[in-house]
């Protein structure tokens, strides 16, 4: 009898203990349904990859399926609002790890609800227009987290994004271009956002790598580099952002967000920037050694609070 009770208590422990781990992995959403993938090339088989670096990034590249991954703050923590990170990677890869998970987890932790947005790579052997393909995913990411704001607990107007260098370029291409295009909607718009070392330019001080791949063979194309360059799209209805630069960015120059600044300020929208002498580029939380760019959390914390977005 002892042995059975035993056994009966190893297997109650294994199934909560499997129970707890299901419960916290992350929930993933895909953002279209099977075979219904806009600007989708039929048959095009290229598997996904995820590849760890040395230097400690996962780099998810030929991304074919594009999703949310959601991570809930705790339930007495949540405070409403939510927010889609996208990460940078110059749209060649996606920096998934440090700008994506990591970043997810800090803002569950201020109870914001995160959802990490894995965006397809603009990539001719998998789609027609590579140019539109990002910005599809991210209106269509941005659309769901409104349409489903009741099921997560969400304030509907309490939804904004967070871009990293490309994936800058990908949220502020959001807040001034989601009235447009195929997947045009009010619900594609963000409340708010935060654009961290962002490509904002096609034109000078452009990260051309970012420019090139995204637009591939109209890389020359002016009508296009207007279009995407950011600075020139802003109106009155972008929302509120909070900006964070180094000025020794030799990757995307610091005038990305300066310009970006500047235009948001001639057109009336509420705007904060942290520029910082060192940091470089691509560090996301990891900003040990890198002097007083160590205060952009902290500052971005009370950005967030003054928006009625944490408490």
């Amino acid at each position: 009898m002892n042995l059975f009770r035993r056994l009966a208590t190893l297997v109650l422990a294994s199934f909560l203990m499997a129970t707890a781990t299901a419960q916290t992995q992350p929930e993933i959403i895909k953002l279209w349904p099977d075979n219904a993938v806009p600007n989708a090339l039929a048959g095009a088989n290229l598997p996904e990859k995820a590849e760890p670096g040395q230097d400690g990034i996962l780099r998810i590249s030929q991304v074919s399926v594009p999703t949310l991954t959601v991570y809930r703050p705790d339930k007495n923590k949540a405070t409403g609002a939510a927010i889609m990170i996208c990460p940078g990677g110059g749209y060649y890869i996606l920096a998934s790890g440090h700008e994506g998970a990591d970043m997810a987890r800090w803002f569950a932790d201020l109870g914001i609800t995160a959802f990490v947005l894995k965006y397809r790579l603009p990539d001719e052997r998998l789609m027609t227009n590579q140019h539109e393909v990002p910005l599809m995913d991210a209106m269509q990411g941005m659309k769901l987290i409104r349409q489903n704001a009741s099921r997560y607990g969400i304030a509907p107007n309490k939804i904004g994004v967070i871009g990293f260098s490309a994936g800058g370029h990908l949220a502020s291409t959001l807040s001034t271009h989601y009235y447009r295009g195929n997947q045009a909607s009010a619900d594609a718009k963000p409340d708010f956002a935060i654009l961290m070392y962002p490509v904002v330019t096609f034109g000078d001080k452009a990260h051309t790598g970012s420019r090139d791949k995204l637009l591939g063979t109209n890389k020359t194309s002016a009508d296009l580099i207007a279009y995407y360059s950011n600075e020139l799209q802003v109106t009155n209805q972008t929302p509120p952002t909070f900006l964070v630069h180094s000025m020794d960015d030799k990757a995307v120059p610091v005038e990305n967000s300066v310009n970006y600044y500047l235009a948001l300020l001639q057109n009336g929208v509420p705007a904060e920037m942290h520029l910082y002498p060192t940091g470089g580029h691509g560090y996301a939380l990891r900003t040990e050694g890198k002097g007083s760019l160590a205060n952009w959390p902290e500052s971005c914390k009370v950005w967030l609070k003054s928006q009625n977005l944490i408490r």
